[in-house]
This record gives structure tokens, C-alpha cells and sequence, in this order.
């Protein structure tokens, strides 16, 4: 299946007449500069790319890319021929496959395992898409963004050329069967960091709306720092006086801002409510949308959002995963966080930036830090006996529900293991990503 070529067409013709790039050379001249939060630099939008740089040649059209054009036949030996044993996943876009580059393949360019992701035509994204990633990935960068090293455009073939994440996407590592439970402040690490991705976007000088934020879109590297990835869906955000962008619907169910949903209207704050929808699956261990869950629950948005409120509440709610292993302020004050990002009204959502500055005290509570740990018990009303009777059978994750008598808050259960041993087994433990 080929991409269609017409007059119109701004995709095709970006790469028409395209000059041979050197192979001992990166197609731009100039080394990219560490972008801020405030860019100075004025960013080139999609629709520049597509009005006035038809016969120009993509990268050296992205001011500081830095980019890289790759073959075909390079990225089959980068892949040992894309081989089922470098799979590592598949998506809307199309499959991802590891792979790694030596230091002779090009000058300058430091050898690396990574991530090359190819685009199925068939598949729910095509060529606009893709064109979108380069355009922005080939210009943003931030410790928070995954970084876009290169592309493939040759005949009909697309492929992006990533750093390789070895922990995978945050849906991998929150929601795989067996897997080794995240540890709250794990959880506040990624939280805050894809926070800072946003953050980023939202408040550069010429703003970005992701519009895509969900679990299998943070990607996770060694050390467990949350990095942004496919921003194939990504908007240039409002200009001057305009207060939102009218676009498509376009996302992933059970993320989607309801008022953006209704509307079309796409703004920051749409980037916000799946922000909250995100911190909410951190904080439950649960799915944004489960069908294997009753009908009030299989959206997790919507079933949690009134119990985040509810302090007395608020234990039955967190992922049980977690054995208690947190304390109570820093649970009560994240739930608060979840709950004003899920507000029904996109204005009294808070902005990226607020959200930054309530997670970063979030993480510095450590239970480990203190020598004991802090259990959430019922009150002293209710019976610990009948609560373990009524509760004691399986929730819907298949884990049972452990109630603790407030006489044993200080006391570690001989099963539950320090957030340090886990720290230390997750360290451990690679995942290749999804």
C-alpha cells in the first residue's frame, strides 16, 4: 500500500526533492540546544512544515533537530532484519522492534541501544501522524520527552529511530500479571516526572497540547524516570486571544476529557483530566476503563473521583499492592490532587505547573525514612472482625483486602516487605517495553 501523491498533499511533498544526505553526516548543521521550559526559540508548526516548506527538506526545516536520516537497509541491520527477537510491542502505530547502534554507523553518533518504531499503513495512524511525531519530537527536548533521535522516510516506509526505555511503559510495569508491585514513592517519581512533560509543553512559547496521555504513552528508563513518547496526536495550542483549538476527537477512551468529548474544544486543562485519570490508575492500581469490573466501576475516573474525597474512604480505594506501605497525609493530599484534576469543570482544574509543585513535597514522603510504617485502620465504631468478614473475599484484582487494628499501626506484618527491599528488587528487574 502506497501513500498517495497529490498536488495537496503536504506530506508526500515535504520529502520531495529531497538532496542526498551525506552518510558520515546528520542532516543538520547545527547541534540542537537544550530547550527550557520558556523557549525563546520560535517552534515550526505542523502546518508550517505543510504550506511553506514543500520542496525543503524536513529536518534541516526543524530549527536544532539535530536528527538523524537513516536507510532502510541501515535500520534492518540496526534490528538483525527487525527480528521477532528485538519485538517489543505493538500499537496504533505500528510494531516497535530494539535495536542498537555502533559507533561506526555514523560520526558523532555514540552507540546506543534503541527503540525503532514502524509504521503500519494499514494501521489506526498513518503518514500525518508520523509526520507530527517528527515534527515535534525533532524540535522539543526536555529530560521528561522521549528523545527522537532519527527517522526512515523511503518509498512507502516510515520508521522513527528512539532511545531505548528498558523499563517499558508505565501500563507494563503498573498492570502486568506477576509483576513486582510499583512502591508508593516509585509512584510519585513517575506521577511527578510525566507532570514535568506536560508542564513543559503547556507553558512553552509556543504551546503543545498532548492529547494523548495515558499509561502506554509514559515510558519508563532505567532508573524509573518518566519520559513522554507518541505525540502522533499532539496539538499546537491556542494563540493569542483564542482559548482553545477546535479539532477532531481524537484519544483514548476512559482519558478523554469529558468537556472536549462534548465539544471538540481541545485545551490544556484536557491534557489536566488525563493527568487525573493517570494519577488515579497510580494510586488504585486499577484500569482506567475495565469491562471485567461492575458496571459502576469499569470507569475508574468516574468511580473514584466521590471517594477521594472521603479520608475514611480512602484506604479501601488505594491499590492494595501498596500493604499499607504509605502515610496517611501524603495519601490524603495526592487523593485531593486526583480529585480537583478530574473536576468536571475544565476550569477549576489546576494547571500543569501547580500540579508540579503539589508532587514534589508528595515525594519526599518516604515511610522508610521514618523506621515505621503507617496503616490505615477502621475507626473505632467499626469492628475489625466483621470488616475483615464483609471485605476479607478478593476484589476485583484478585487480591484480598487486609484490615489492621489501630494497636498494630506500628508494627511491620512478617508477609510485608520494606519499600527499601522492593526499591531493591525493582532495580533488579528489566522489562523490555511494550
Amino acid at each position: 500500500m502506497r501513500i498517495k501523491n497529490s498536488s495537496k498533499s503536504s506530506w508526500w511533498n515535504c520529502f520531495k526533492n529531497q538532496e542526498p544526505v551525506p552518510a558520515s553526516e546528520p542532516i543538520t548543521a547545527k547541534k540542537a540546544e537544550p530547550f527550557t521550559s520558556q523557549n525563546s526559540v520560535k517552534r515550526v508548526s505542523y502546518m508550517d512544515i505543510s504550506s511553506s516548506m514543500l520542496s525543503e527538506d524536513l529536518s534541516n526545516s526543524l530549527p536544532g533537530s539535530n536528527l538523524y536520516v537513516f536507510t532502510l537497509a541501515e535500520l534492518k541491520v540496526i534490528t538483525q532484519s527487525f527480528s521477532s527477537s528485538n519485538f517489543l510491542g505493538k500499537g496504533g502505530f505500528g510494531p516497535v522492534h530494539k535495536g542498537f547502534i555502533d559507533d561506526k554507523l555514523r560520526p558523532g553518533l555514540k552507540a546506543q541501544p534503541v527503540a525503532v518504531k514502524l509504521l503500519n499503513l494499514e494501521g489506526a495512524q498513518g503518514h500525518k501522524e508520523w509526520l507530527t511525531e517528527v515534527v515535534f519530537l525533532g524540535q522539543l527536548r526536555h529530560p521528561h520527552l522521549v528523545k527522537l533521535i532519527g527517522y526512515c522516510c523511503e518509498d512507502e516506509h516510515r520508521l522513527l529511530v528512539y532511545e531505548y526505555m528498558p523499563r517499558g511503559s508505565l501500563e507494563s510495569q503498573l498492570f502486568r500479571r506477576f509483576s513486582v508491585s510499583l512502591p508508593w514513592s516509585m509512584r510519585m517519581k513517575i506521577a511527578l516526572g510525566a507532570a514535568k512533560g506536560l508542564a513543559f509543553l503547556h507553558e512553552a512559547k509556543n504551546p503543545v497540547i498532548y492529547r494523548d496521555f495515558k499509561t502506554s504513552n509514559i515510558l519508563l528508563d532505567s532508573d524509573y524516570t518518566a519520559k513522554l513518547s507518541d505525540f502522533g496526536l499532539a496539538k499546537d495550542g491556542p494563540e493569542g486571544d483564542d482559548t482553545h483549538v477546535s479539532t477532531r476527537v481524537m484519544g483514548t477512551h476512559g482519558y478523554t476529557a469529558p468537556e472536549y468529548l462534548m465539544t471538540g474544544h481541545l485545551t490544556a486543562a484536557s491534557d489536566v483530566y488525563s493527568f487525573g485519570v493517570v494519577f488515579v490508575e497510580l494510586l488504585t492500581g486499577r484500569k482506567s476503563m475495565d469491562e471485567n469490573r461492575p458496571n459502576r466501576e469499569q470507569n475508574v475516573a468516574e468511580w473514584a473521583r466521590p471517594l477521594l474525597k472521603n479520608a475514611r474512604r480512602l484506604s479501601r480505594i488505594l491499590d492494595p499492592r501498596l500493604e499499607g506501605q504509605y502515610l496517611e497525609t501524603g495519601a490524603q493530599k495526592a487523593a485531593e490532587l486526583a480529585y480537583q484534576c478530574l473536576s468536571r469543570r475544565s476550569k477549576e482544574r489546576p494547571t500543569m505547573s501547580m500540579i508540579v509543585d503539589t508532587l514534589e513535597p508528595l515525594t519526599d514522603f518516604d515511610d522508610t525514612s521514618l523506621g515505621s510504617f503507617v496503616y490505615t485502620a477502621p475507626t473505632s465504631a467499626e469492628s475489625p472482625k466483621k470488616e475483615v468478614q464483609k471485605d476479607g473475599k478478593k476484589d476485583m484484582n484478585g487480591h484480598h483486602h487486609h484490615q489492621h487494628d489501630r494497636r498494630h499501626r506500628g508494627t511491620k506484618s512478617p508477609v510485608v516487605h520494606s519499600e527499601t527491599n522492593l526499591n531493591r528488587s525493582l532495580s533488579t528487574r528489566t522489562i523490555s517495553p511494550e
